[in-house]
């Protein structure tokens, strides 16, 4: 009789729950490992607590049965919209949707789709992101559902693709979509702490989402053990109940030990990176002409207190402008402002000329924004973009602090006759640049016949060589592209990115040659040089001062393994054929071997 009369009683008990609106939100916040913050939360729903149905498995395993799991998912987004606008926390917030729903979705409503899912939820759509799974997925039409992906993204809504690396959630789906976040699910990911096979793949998988553009997210995190695995592979975001548990309110703050473990990360990021504008990013929400008016962004900055700005962006979610608290409130104050300006489209009171920094930018090559005639960054902050796109803002005060606090610390480690970056710094430039995908050039130069000028005209005019060509080292180098460090007395080390580097070096040494003539007497210019006893007490003769460099192409990728003394090591070497070649510049291009010292 019970199986009999089971399934009618959990029908009747799955109608009353979805009629009576008895769905119940629970959220799971997302961790930002970078920046020790808050992402977002995840959507998790729950029946009633005394229900049959209270647990996922048993709701969604009805719904199935009764052919109403598009119905119920829906009824679970507008709930989940709801209870997360109600609990007044910000960030994004992950929604749950299967391929089938959102495919009955757009064949329903087209390009009403965001507008549809989001309702009258209060929800800005930049902070929704559509988490897609395949459960009861009959067949992709890929065709559709890129149409779909389409329409979200230009109504600002997001996508990510969940639980990779199971079902059907396969490299297709994450190459054709471009979702925003890839969600690696949780198999993979426990007990990654033991596992060096896993560890391997996690690094496979990172690759592959450097190569697309698209970040990952670590289920499952579920020990601090496994936590501090994920952080030290260097993923991003994570979710799991070492960070947050499921909760029908939204977790404001990350646990104490959690704050701790990346502190000791962030630590030794700054320590080994000097820094990127990503240091900065503060997440914050965007807006588009088309669909924002300038009493939505009224409301916005009464809604976000901490908001100093709102990026503007077009469908591609490039930055087009920026309107600054101030300013606007400053405006719309004014009488009849609100009147005639409310329901018109959001640019009208924006800075169309917004300061723009790429996520990737070095915090050591911002100098000339501060040293400016364009302040514009300490009144309205800045845009910082990934690829020419929106990743969030920056504020001016962050920019300075920054700023000032890597100067000092570059000027206790600089070298104090050309105030260049010494040993320390040097190294870490290295060990960042080695850390990235892209080439460099590593190159070692220093000064032929030196020793003879210093000891015939003294210390004092043998520093003046030795700035002469700090000072034309540092004007031929790019200071967006190249770095440039003094290790002592004549010798300089300069890391390249420059596309035309080996112009640029030759340049610099050609000029320094022709320069250096000239910081010799009369007499001995005239002479072509100077004599002088060498060590031995023999008269000879000393040629004027050359600049000579050594430079080493470095792959990143084919010297896997090597440390910063290795490259040292290798542009060293190559350096001492400079001098017994009497060659004024040598290029080699074979990657140092790993513990080659």
């Amino acid at each position: 009789m019970f199986e009999v009369d089971a399934p009618l009683t959990l029908a009747t008990e799955f109608e009353r729950i979805v009629r009576d609106g008895q769905l119940q939100p629970h959220y799971q916040l997302i961790a930002d490992l970078f920046h020790g913050s808050i992402l977002g939360y995840e959507s998790l729903i729950r029946g009633p607590g005394n229900s049959p149905l209270h647990m996922p498995a048993a709701l969604f395993g009805t719904a199935r049965k009764l052919g109403r799991l598009v119905e119920l998912e829906l009824a679970c987004a507008r709930a989940s919209l709801r209870g997360f606008v109600q609990s007044g926390v910000h960030g994004k917030l992950l929604l749950n949707l299967s391929i089938n729903t959102m495919l009955t979705c757009w064949r329903r409503w087209g390009a009403g789709l965001a507008r549809h899912l989001l309702e009258d939820s209060g929800m800005p759509p930049d902070a929704l992101i559509i988490e897609l799974t395949e459960e009861d997925s009959a067949g992709n039409d890929m065709d559709s559902l890129l149409q779909a992906r389409l329409c979200l993204r230009e109504h600002g809504v997001g996508l990510a693709l969940d639980d990779y690396g199971t079902g059907n959630a396969n490299l297709q789906l994450w190459v054709n979509l471009q979702p925003d976040l890839v969600k690696i699910d949780r198999h993979f990911l426990h007990g990654i702490s033991s596992s060096v096979s896993g560890q391997q793949l996690m690094r496979a998988l990172m690759s592959v989402a450097q190569a697309l553009g698209t970040p990952l997210l670590a289920e499952g995190i579920e020990t601090a053990a496994d936590l501090a695995t994920v952080r030290d592979l260097g993923m991003r975001y994570a979710q799991g109940w070492q960070l947050g548990l499921v909760e029908p309110q939204p977790q404001i703050e990350l646990p104490e030990p959690v704050l701790a473990l990346l502190r000791v990360d962030r630590s030794r990021r700054v320590l080994a990176e000097s820094g990127t504008v990503e240091t900065l990013l503060i997440e914050a929400v965007s807006v588009q002409p088309e669909h924002h008016t300038n009493d939505d962004i009224d409301r916005m900055f009464q809604d976000f207190p901490e908001l100093h700005s709102v990026a503007v962006l077009d469908q591609d979610r490039r930055p087009v402008g920026l309107i600054n608290r101030h300013t606007f409130s400053e405006k719309y104050a004014m009488r009849y402002t609100r009147d005639l300006f409310g329901r018109d489209p959001c640019t009208t009171f924006m800075s169309s000329r917004p300061v723009m920094l790429d996520a990737g930018t070095p915090i050591d090559r911002l100098a000339p924004v501060l040293a400016s005639e364009d302040q514009r960054y300490l009144r309205d902050g800045f845009i910082i973009t990934r690829e020419g796109r929106y990743a969030g803002l920056g504020t001016g005060e962050s920019l300075v602090r920054a700023v000032t606090e890597l100067r000092l610390e570059t000027a206790r480690y600089a070298n104090p006759l050309t105030a260049l970056p010494g040993n320390i710094p040097i190294k870490r430039q290295m060990q960042q640049l080695m850390s990235g995908s892209e080439c460099f050039i590593a190159c070692y130069g220093d000064l032929n016949h030196f020793k003879s000028f210093n000891d015939m005209y003294g210390y004092w005019r043998g520093d003046e060589v030795i700035q002469l060509c700090a000072e034309i080292i540092k004007r031929h180098c790019d200071v967006q592209q190249d770095f440039v460090g003094h290790v002592g007395g004549d010798d300089f080390v300069m890391l390249m990115r420059s596309d035309d580097w080996r112009a640029r070096l030759e340049r610099l040494i050609a000029e320094f040659n022709q320069r250096a003539i000239d910081l010799y007497d009369e007499h001995d210019r005239g002479q072509g040089g100077i004599e002088l006893q060498d060590r031995y007490g023999v008269p000879r003769f000393f040629p004027f001062v050359t600049l000579g460099a050594a430079a080493l192409v470095v792959q990143p990728r084919q010297c896997e393994g090597a440390e910063p003394q290795d490259v040292a090591a290798a542009v060293a070497e190559l350096k001492r054929r400079v001098k017994n070649e009497r060659a004024s510049l040598l290029v080699d291009d074979s990657a140092p071997a790993a513990n080659a010292r």
